[in-house]
């Protein structure tokens, strides 16, 4: 194999292509990119097997081929090259690569080690506008469980609408829900429930320097998904489990409503989190008819309250939550003005956008003594 490249262009793909490399495989070949060469193309492949990633960009291919190079020190490299361009070039158990100024060798794996991404790409199910999804994705894939006990919890639910998707995302004490993310067409009748693992649908949504929609293919006789934008391409495992029964926890009405500020809510959060560390990190909200009192307290420390200007409809009410909670929800909104509904201190409390019913955020109440 000997192909020349734009080493902007290579420094560019290696960034993204890095992510499906781990330090803690057994299996040496997982450390190395796959570098295939042909049709005028360089595609390189990383993988963890959990998640695979391939680019491609264009090359000068005085001859095809394939071989594995060792990924974090080619990076390294490659990024500290100036030249404007970068020749590979095999060498029996070797790859040399070489700028204006460089000329390095590496020892190589055969490519025939490397295992196979996928074996075909798959039934298309969805193009999806790429800045839409990402907006989405960063409103639920926070509310994602680190356990893995219930392994349905550790992946989001997208499930098949009539103009688009649902998202939804839950550890059990809270839950994120976003409706209607638009597709360029009519999704198949056949188009399942799918749980899709949080780190692949958050490298998704990272795939940020290709134009095009970014389309979803499915791939049931391997139990795949695959997202493709461009020229690249990242593949994970469909989770195989039941995803719970999450519409039945969702309120269907509400005794209580309050209009308030986000920014102002996120910095009462803050204020009030300090004397909630020693007292199992809870905060108690006091719903008032012109206003939101935060407050938390500490026999050892102290008590703090902050008003938080808000309008109420219905009755005046009272519930605690975790901090933890209540922080990363509001951190990872964007919108100004949103919501709180309740109907009584021992059921979920649920955070809106203001005039957008396309997002519900619900967080489980912890029972206080009062």
């Amino acid at each position: 194999m000997k192909i020349t490249l734009e080493t902007p262009l290579l420094q560019k793909k290696l960034s993204y292509t890095s992510h499906a490399i781990s330090n803690r495989t057994q299996l040496p070949v997982l450390l190395n990119f796959l570098f295939e060469a042909r049709n005028d193309r360089l595609y390189i492949s990383s993988t963890d097997l959990e998640i695979g990633i391939q680019v491609s960009l264009p090359a000068v291919i005085e001859e095809e081929g394939s071989i594995t190079i060792p990924a974090r020190s080619f990076s390294e490299l490659v990024q500290s090259l100036s030249g404007k361009t970068v020749t590979i070039q095999t060498s029996g158990n070797s790859v040399e690569v070489m700028s204006s100024r460089t000329k390095s060798l590496f020892q190589t794996i055969s490519a025939d080690e490397f295992p196979k991404l996928f074996e075909v790409k798959g039934s298309k199910i969805a193009s999806i506008d790429s800045e839409s999804f990402q907006e989405a994705l960063s409103g639920v894939t926070f509310a994602v469980s680190t356990e893995t006990s219930r392994p349905a919890l550790s992946g989001i639910l997208l499930r098949p609408e009539v103009d688009g998707f649902l998202l939804v995302a839950t550890d059990g004490y809270r839950l994120s829900l976003r409706k209607h993310i638009s597709t360029e067409e009519k999704l198949s009748d056949e188009t399942k429930r799918l749980i899709i693992p949080a780190r692949v649908m958050k490298e998704a949504s990272s795939i940020k320097d290709e134009e095009g929609k970014l389309e979803l293919y499915i791939l049931p006789e391997s139990n795949q998904v695959l997202f493709q934008q461009g020229g690249t391409v990242l593949v994970g495992r469909l989770i195989e489990a039941e995803f719970p029964n999450f519409e039945k926890i969702i309120p269907p009405e509400h005794s209580t409503r309050i209009s308030i500020d986000r920014e102002e809510l996120l910095k009462a959060v803050k204020i009030t989190s300090i004397f909630a560390r020693d007292s199992a990190n809870i905060i108690k909200f006091s719903l008032r008819t012109d206003k939101l009192i935060v407050s938390s307290q500490t026999p050892s420390l102290g008590e703090n309250t902050v008003d938080v200007e808000g309008k109420l409809t219905g009755e005046e009410n009272e519930i605690a939550f975790n901090a933890r909670y209540l922080l990363e929800f509001l951190s990872h909104m964007d919108k100004d003005n949103i919501t709180f509904e309740m109907t009584g201190p021992l059921n979920p409390g649920v955070f809106r956008i203001e005039n957008d019913e396309s997002f519900l955020h619900l967080i489980m109440p912890i029972r206080v003594q009062q």
